[in-house]
C-alpha cells in the first residue's frame, strides 16, 4: 500500500475538477493519489470506470452538439 493511499485512507481524499463534461457532470481526479470518481446519474459521485469514460465522452459530444445548434440558431434569429 503506498503512502499516499494511506495518507488518503486516513485524512480523506482531496478532489479536484479535472473536466467539465456538462454543467451537471463532471469528472473529479484526487490530487495525491490520483483516484478518479464521476458524477452519476443521480447526482453521486461513482468511480471512473472505463465504461464510464465513455459514456462521458459520449455525453459530453452530445452536450457540445447542442450547444453550438442553440448559438447557431440564436444567431440566426437575432439576424431576422
Amino acid at each position: 500500500m503506498s503512502a499516499t493511499k494511506i495518507y488518503c485512507d486516513f485524512f480523506g481524499h482531496n478532489y479536484e475538477v479535472t473536466k467539465k463534461v456538462t454543467k451537471h457532470v463532471k469528472e473529479y481526479t484526487c490530487t495525491r493519489c490520483k483516484k478518479q470518481l464521476t458524477t452519476s446519474s443521480n447526482g453521486k459521485l461513482i468511480e471512473l470506470t472505463p465504461k464510464h469514460k465513455e459514456i462521458n465522452s459520449t455525453l459530453e459530444r452530445i452536450y457540445n452538439n447542442k450547444l453550438t445548434r442553440l448559438k447557431q440558431k440564436s444567431i440566426s434569429s437575432s439576424i431576422c
